[in-house]
């Protein structure tokens, strides 16, 4: 068989409700040597039935028992058959020109290995909430950010196979923030770069394992940059994320922490108050613990430029190694998988 230049590498579990479009994004793209490599990872829905409902010999597929997306992603690095790989969401949705630019950019500078882009994050039902930009587009402003700061979205990036390969590939251990793991070790030895312009469209949906980084734990969050300030994770450590996590991933939970997501993107990123509070409200109603929202709410009602003002500065302040993001600043979200 012909080998690819590229393999666009699919995780998917139970992703039935969006996986259609995301295939169909990807068999569009105006660059065309590429293989999509889908690893489902144990679904019970119909999400094998949908892929398998499309006619086109670029598709192939590996089945898995369920063993979570960074197990899914090392399986699809083993059989990828090209030298580049685009990593992609089985709910999110690629722009046409998204593996031209990206294939055109890293064939005339070799010298990166990772590419990221902005992306354009839209709720649910598609409706776009606001543009994402990198917090650093060059290699050097990469390596200064903070450990803390997740340099790409997961699933813009593309990259060397061989480059993550022997990097170790993903960290099993890493529960949700396998991708964040893999750069802080391997950016200390390969290049990488932002591009602005958006690629892809990122769906946040209430169905994700990875949530809102505040809807944590403490005790997750001190495990995770732990790790990631050290650059090793015991077993024992992955234990803990993922007990912790598991809990977490009830209905009640995940839905809560949606709506929550929609109201601090709709005051810091795309000041719309009135659907900042209409999400702040389902939120509080599912959650009427969760102390934080209320502040929030209360904060839907100051002026666009105060708000603008408190942003810049909790991004300023994270930036320095040992600060905290202020409340309403999401960490990232760092891979949109299906549960």
């Amino acid at each position: 068989m012909h080998n690819p230049q590229i393999t666009v590498l699919m995780p998917a579990y139970n992703a039935g409700k969006y996986i259609r479009e995301a295939i169909t994004s990807v068999l569009e793209q105006s660059f065309t040597d590429f293989e999509l490599l889908i690893v489902n990872d144990g679904s019970t829905d119909d999400t094998l039935d949908i892929i398998k409902s499309f006619n086109d010999e670029r598709i192939v597929v590996l089945s898995q028992e369920n063993k979570g997306v960074a197990a899914a992603l090392n399986n699809g690095l083993n059989h990828a058959r090209a030298p580049y790989i685009a990593r992609f969401d089985a709910d999110d949705v690629c722009y046409p020109y998204r593996l031209q630019v990206q294939y055109d950019f890293i064939t005339s500078h070799p010298y990166y290995s990772i590419i990221g882009s902005g992306v354009d994050y839209t709720d649910v039902n598609g409706n776009l909430i606001f543009t994402w930009q990198p917090d650093a587009l060059s290699h050097n402003e990469i390596r200064q950010l903070s450990y803390r700061i997740c340099p790409f979205i997961h699933s813009s990036v593309f990259y060397k196979r061989d480059a993550v390969l022997n990097a170790g590939g993903y960290n099993e251990l890493a529960y949700t923030f396998e991708d964040h793991f893999l750069w802080a070790g391997i950016l200390k030895h390969e290049k990488a770069f932002n591009l602005n312009q958006p690629l892809i469209k990122v769906r946040l949906n209430a169905e994700s394992v990875t949530i809102d980084e505040k809807w944590r734990t403490g005790k997750f969050r001190q495990i995770k940059y732990n790790t990631l300030r050290k650059g090793n994770i015991t077993e024992a450590e992955g234990r803990q994320l993922s007990e912790i996590g598991i809990k977490q991933l009830s209905p009640r939970i995940k839905r809560g922490a949606y709506y929550a997501l929609l109201g601090k993107k709709y005051l810091w990123n795309n000041y719309q108050p009135e659907k900042a509070r209409k999400n702040l409200l389902k939120t509080l109603s599912i959650s009427p613990l969760h102390l934080k929202n209320y502040f929030l709410l209360l904060m839907s009602f100051l002026p666009e430029r105060t708000l603008t003002r408190l942003y810049q500065l909790g991004k300023r302040n994270f930036r320095l190694p040992e600060a905290e993001l202020p409340t309403a600043v999401l960490n990232q979200k760092e891979l949109n998988y299906g549960s």
